[in-house]
């Protein structure tokens, strides 16, 4: 690594960011992963919640420049049509 100011902050920088990005990309996983199982159980209530949550949880990711906007976008979808999906069978 170099020794100049810049690259030593750089790198600080770099690993407190990496944390945090870390952290939130695991908590929308993990609300993805509960979103889909509400989904298998048609428990209709949770999903509704559920989905409101990855929206929600998606939309401030991508403010912050963690996940581009199609990407979050093609997550939604996906859950909210298996979502629909199970109203209509």
């Amino acid at each position: 690594m170099a020794i100049h100011a810049s690259a030593i902050k750089r790198h600080r920088q770099s690993l407190k960011r990496r944390a945090t990005n870390k952290e939130v990309k695991s908590r929308i996983r993990t609300l993805i992963k509960k979103a889909r199982q509400a989904i298998e159980a048609k428990d209709r209530g949770q999903i509704s919640a559920h989905l409101r949550e990855v929206n929600q949880a998606l939309g401030k990711a991508v403010s912050k420049g963690i996940f581009k906007r199609n990407t979050a976008a093609r997550w939604l979808s996906r859950l909210a049509r298996s979502a629909g999906n199970l109203a209509t069978a």
